[in-house]
């Protein structure tokens, strides 16, 4: 089969990063670590593996920031990857195929994939702690097991992602999509997990302020979760280009503040809330008062440094998004006694008095017409455009959008 394969090579990332100093083309030039190639058809990994027909995969934020190298080679995360990859881990499709040992999937089941390579995908008994908690994404076992190491279908050497029209998955990585979902509906369930976990991490007070930052998928999709779930929020949302503006107050957010300069942002919350800014000899204002929480899908040294400076004392900011490490002025962190959280992917999670996974919380407040989600897909790519659909990605304001995909429907 056809598939886009990055490999770990000296050579060809020396010269993506040279030459891409001054075109962000040399990253997808034949001569880089992404190659558009052919490789064997997936196999079942065990008894219990299956593979699936990709019928639509999101292009991550994560995916762009490895194809355009955004990030340190001291980066702790490369002990737990393998080469050669296939990307793509926001995958729904169709089981085109089960092992011998399957029992709970079957073929031609539609379903989304959970592409934690955690303990029982690796084949590991007992499960590790996290893994019984329903927190496949700390693993203790990313390194272990008959798989190649990677905590993810796309970031193993053995686990093939989306970026091809097959792939394999464990019958535990698989959730049925409901009737009366679609696809397209679908695609959505992995980042609305990841924006559901960070909420859920640190959900606003009763009548409380909100500020999420960052207007691409996450953010969109915690505007959403915000307003459906959180009765008399008021909702900040920063982001940066037009389409985001709009799509922001069509989620639900109160306030709109269309900028990327901090101290814009910085004086646009003293004004909503009428706090008092304070000036120091030198550098940014800051408020002593501010808002409740912040939800920081961008994760920048520029967004927790603004967001240190809008958020009241003791309030909370929880991080999803990964950008390369920055200095930045943090005194406002102590001072305020501000709470930064981590907040990493998806899992189970205690809902509403239940405990369930996040992909059924999702299908739920569908079904259940609980949630309201305006279409979020602005491209689709047939796999051979991979070119044209990364360069979407990476300028995504050039070309206003918000969640990429490659779209296997006319597919063989």
């Amino acid at each position: 089969m056809e598939a886009v394969q990055f490999r770990y090579n000296p050579a060809r990332l020396g010269f993506a990063k040279v030459m891409g100093f001054f075109s962000p083309r040399a990253y997808l030039s034949s001569l880089g670590p992404l190659v558009y190639t052919e490789i064997p058809d997936p196999v079942f990994l065990s008894e219990s593996w299956t593979v699936v027909r990709t019928r639509l995969c999101g292009i991550c934020g994560s995916d762009t920031k490895q194809v355009f190298m955004d990030a340190d080679f001291d980066n702790p995360l490369t002990t737990m990857v393998s080469f050669p990859m296939v990307l793509g881990h926001e995958v729904v499709g169709v089981i085109k195929s089960v092992a011998s040992g399957v029992t709970k999937r079957q073929t031609g089941e539609r379903v989304v994939l959970n592409p934690w390579l955690s303990c029982e995908p690796r084949g590991i008994q007992p499960l590790c702690a996290a893994c019984r908690d329903g927190n496949y994404f700390l693993c203790e076992n990313f390194q272990a097991g008959h798989l190649a190491k990677g905590m993810h279908s796309g970031n193993s050497s053995t686990v093939t992602g989306g970026y091809a029209p097959l792939l394999p998955a464990h019958e535990s990585m698989l959730f049925p999509i409901p009737d009366g979902i679609s696809f397209d509906e679908a695609v959505l369930a992995d980042p609305f997990s990841v924006s559901l976990h960070a909420i859920l991490k640190s959900p606003p007070p009763v009548d409380s302020s909100a500020i999420v930052y960052g207007c691409g998928t996450l953010g969109l999709l915690s505007i959403a979760i915000l307003r459906h779930l959180y009765s008399g929020i008021d909702i900040l949302a920063i982001a940066r280009y037009p389409n985001q503006e709009k799509l922001a107050y069509e989620m639900g957010a109160s306030q709109v503040i269309k900028s990327r300069h901090p101290a814009e942002i910085i004086e646009a919350v003293s004004q909503r809330y009428n706090i008092q800014l304070m000036h120091p000899w030198q550098g940014l204002p800051w408020l002593m008062g501010g808002v409740d929480v912040i939800y920081d899908t961008i994760g920048s040294a520029q967004t927790i440094e603004t967001g240190l400076r809008v958020t009241r004392p003791r309030g909370n900011i929880v991080v999803t998004g990964v950008s390369r490490p920055k200095k930045f002025e943090w005194t406002p962190h102590y001072f305020k006694e501000i709470n930064l959280i981590g907040s990493n992917a998806f899992g189970v999670e205690n809902f509403e008095g239940q405990r369930r996974h996040c992909f059924d919380i999702y299908f739920q407040l569908l079904t259940h017409g609980r949630l309201n989600i305006p279409s979020l897909i602005t491209h689709r790519y047939p796999l051979e455009q991979y070119r044209e659909a990364l360069l979407t990605s990476y300028d995504k304001g050039k070309y206003q959008a918000i969640k990429i995909v490659f779209d296997y429907t006319n597919s063989a």
